[in-house]
C-alpha cells in the first residue's frame, strides 16, 4: 500500500496541475511495481544489451579501479596503458541470466567507457570504441553459456568515444560521431573502409560544451537515417553522403544531446502495408542552455520538462511540443510491447557528468502516443534507488524493464557522496503485468521460439486467451528490436505493429491470428526480434524470431 506521504504528494501534484491549460492536463495513475533483483552484480551497469538467449550483457569501464566482482579462476587483466589499474583481477562486464536471476563475470581487454554497439543480423553483439586503448576496438560477444568477449584491434578507422550505432538494411552497422569525430564509418569494412565527413556534427557542436554527443540515430522507412544532435536534425542518405532534408530546430532551441542529455525514440511503426508509411520521433527532456557550465560551478539548473514530437516523413514537418509531468535529464525512453513509451531514470536538475546531477527522478512516466495530446502522460510508482548519470534500462522478453547502473563518480565511490555508485539491478513491471489482467493476457503456443520468418509473408500466430470475450479489433502482433542502451539512448530500438488481418477462434480459448511481416529491411533490418501478441493493451510474453 502506498504511504500517506506518497498519496498526499500525488494529490498535491494533481491539484497543482488541474489549473493548467488543457494541453498540460496530466493523469496520475501511480501504476507499476518494482522488484530488487540483485543487491549487487559487482559492477555498475553503464551499458546494457539483451541477447537472443535472454541474457543481458552489461559493462562499465576498466579505469574505474577494481570492481566488486573477481574474475574467475584467478584470472587477471594486464594492461600497462590503463589509467587506473594496470593489473586488474576484477570484472568490468557481466552476463545476467534473466530467468535464472544469476550473473557471471566477463572479461573485457580494453577500456569500454562510453562506447556504443548493436546486435548484428546473426545475433552477435558488435560493440565499438571506448576510451584510451579501447577507442578503436571492435568487440564481439556471441550468445552462448560460456562465451566471453573477443576483441579486434584497430577495427575502427577513427577513435570513437560517445558515438552512436545503428543496424542498416544491408546488415552493416553505421557508427556516427563521437568526441572530436564529425564523421561516420561502417563495420564490417567489406564495402567502405574509410571514415566519411558529416558537417552536420560540427555544425551542432557547442564550443567547450559539445551538446551533440551520442546523437539520436533512427532508420527511416525510406532507408535514410534521421540524425538528431543538439536541438535539430537531418534526414541523411548515408549511401551517397547527401543531406536529404533539414528539419526545423526544436522550438526554444534548448539542447537535448549529451551532456545536456535528453532521450529519444522512434515511435512504433504502423500501417506497414500502406503505400506511404508514417514515422514519428519523440525527443524528451534534457538540460537548458548554460546548465552544463553552471553545474561545474555548483549551480544546478532545472531540467527540461518538455517533449518534442515530429512526423519525420511529412513533406513539411513541424515539432509539436508537450509538457511532461516531471522534468528530466539523463532519462531513458523504452518502447513497451503494447506501443507505449516508458520514461525512466534520471535527474530533475543539472546535466550529465561527474557530480553534475541533482534531484533524482524516482518515478517513471508512461507516455501513450495514441492518446490525445493532454492525456498521454501517466506518472508511475517510484523506486527508492536514484538512477543518475550512467544508468541503464532495457525491455525484457516477459515485458518487465530491467534497470541498473548509476555512477556519477570518476571511480567506484560508495560512501560520503550524495549518490553512491550503484551496483544493483531492479525490474520495473508496468501495470499490464498485474495479476488482474491474467485472463486477458495472451500466451503464444505457436510458432516456437527461434523460428525463422521472411519479409512480406503472412504467418499464423496461435495463442491462448482465457478471457470470456475476445475483441478481435483489440488483438495485435508487434515486433521489438532489442536495443543497446547507454547514456540515455537506446540504439537500434524499434517496435513494429503488424496488427492482425484475421482472428479465428478454434476452441478451448485458442485463437489463430494472421499477420504479415514487414515488406523490407528499411522497415525492419534482418535479425532477431521479440514477437508479442497484445490483447486490449496487455502483451503476451515474447518469443524470439529471426527475420531474414
Amino acid at each position: 500500500m502506498a504511504s500517506p506521504s506518497f498519496i498526499f504528494s500525488i494529490l498535491l501534484l494533481h491539484f497543482l496541475f488541474a489549473s493548467l491549460p488543457s494541453h498540460r492536463t496530466l493523469t496520475f495513475a501511480a501504476d507499476g511495481s518494482w522488484q530488487l533483483l540483485q543487491k549487487s552484480v559487482g559492477i555498475s551497469a553503464m551499458h546494457m544489451q539483451l541477447l537472443r538467449n535472454d541474457r543481458v550483457i552489461m559493462f562499465d569501464r576498466t579505469d574505474f579501479g577494481p570492481s566488486n566482482l573477481l574474475l574467475p579462476n584467478g584470472k587477471c587483466r594486464n594492461d600497462p596503458t590503463d589509467t587506473a589499474l594496470q593489473v586488474d583481477c576484477t570484472a568490468h562486464s557481466v552476463e545476467y541470466d534473466v530467468f535464472a536471476n544469476k550473473f557471471r563475470a566477463l572479461t573485457v581487454q580494453t577500456d569500454v567507457w562510453c562506447s556504443s554497439g548493436a546486435i548484428m543480423p546473426d545475433g552477435n553483439l558488435f560493440q565499438t570504441g571506448g576510451f584510451n586503448d579501447g577507442e578503436r576496438r571492435v568487440r564481439v560477444f556471441s550468445p552462448c553459456r560460456t562465451c566471453d568477449w573477443n576483441e579486434i584491434p584497430n577495427g575502427l578507422t577513427a577513435k570513437r568515444w560517445y558515438a552512436s550505432n545503428h543496424i542498416l538494411p544491408d546488415g552493416r552497422q553505421i557508427i556516427v560521431g563521437g568526441r572530436g569525430q564529425f564523421n561516420y564509418e561502417f563495420i564490417p569494412k567489406n564495402i567502405v573502409s574509410n571514415k566519411i565527413n558529416l558537417p552536420f556534427l560540427s555544425e551542432t557542436n557547442d564550443k567547450g560544451i559539445e551538446n551533440n554527443l551520442y546523437p539520436f540515430v533512427f532508420l527511416n522507412v525510406d532507408g535514410n537515417l534521421f540524425i538528431f544532435a543538439n536541438n535539430r536534425a537531418i534526414l541523411f542518405d548515408y549511401l551517397n553522403n547527401i543531406v536529404v532534408k533539414k528539419y526545423p530546430m526544436i522550438p526554444g532551441g534548448e539542447p537535448r544531446s549529451y551532456p545536456s542529455t535528453g532521450s529519444a525514440v522512434l515511435l512504433p511503426l504502423k500501417n506497414l502495408k500502406a503505400a506511404a508509411i508514417e514515422a514519428e520521433v519523440l525527443v524528451c527532456g534534457g538540460a537548458p542552455k548554460g546548465s552544463y557550465l553552471q553545474s561545474l560551478k555548483g549551480t544546478f539548473m532545472a531540467a527540461l520538462n518538455t517533449c518534442a514530437r515530429i512526423k519525420i516523413t511529412d513533406p513539411n514537418p513541424e515539432w509539436v511540443m508537450e509538457t511532461m509531468p516531471l522534468a528530466r535529464v539523463m532519462g531513458d525512453m523504452i518502447l513497451l510491447p503494447n506501443g507505449n513509451v516508458l520514461l525512466i531514470n534520471g535527474a530533475g536538475s543539472g546535466t550529465a557528468g561527474w557530480e553534475q546531477g541533482r534531484d533524482p527522478v524516482l518515478s517513471p512516466v508512461l507516455y501513450q502516443p495514441d492518446n490525445n495530446i493532454g492525456s498521454r502522460f501517466e506518472v508511475q510508482n517510484p523506486t527508492t534507488i536514484p538512477r543518475m548519470y550512467h544508468s541503464t534500462a532495457a525491455l525484457l522478453r516477459d515485458g518487465r524493464v530491467l534497470v541498473g547502473g548509476s555512477n556519477p563518480h570518476a571511480f567506484y565511490n560508495f560512501t560520503g557522496v550524495l549518490f553512491p555508485t550503484e551496483l544493483s539491478l531492479e525490474a520495473f513491471s508496468p501495470a499490464y503485468l498485474d495479476a488482474k489482467f491474467d485472463k486477458m493476457r495472451p500466451t503464444i503456443i505457436a510458432p516456437k521460439s527461434m523460428s525463422g520468418i521472411r519479409y512480406r509473408k503472412k504467418y499464423t500466430i496461435q495463442v491462448v486467451i482465457n478471457s470470456d470475450k475476445v475483441d478481435e479489433s483489440s488483438v495485435s502482433v508487434t515486433m521489438f528490436a532489442p536495443a543497446f542502451n547507454t547514456h540515455s539512448f537506446s540504439m537500434n530500438q524499434r517496435l513494429l505493429v503488424l496488427g492482425n488481418e484475421k482472428v479465428t477462434a478454434v476452441g478451448n480459448s485458442i485463437y489463430n491470428i494472421e499477420a504479415t511481416t514487414p515488406k523490407s529491411g528499411n522497415l525492419a533490418p534482418s535479425g532477431f526480434y521479440l514477437l508479442f501478441v497484445v490483447h486490449q493493451g496487455i502483451p503476451s510474453q515474447g518469443i524470439w524470431v529471426r527475420l531474414h
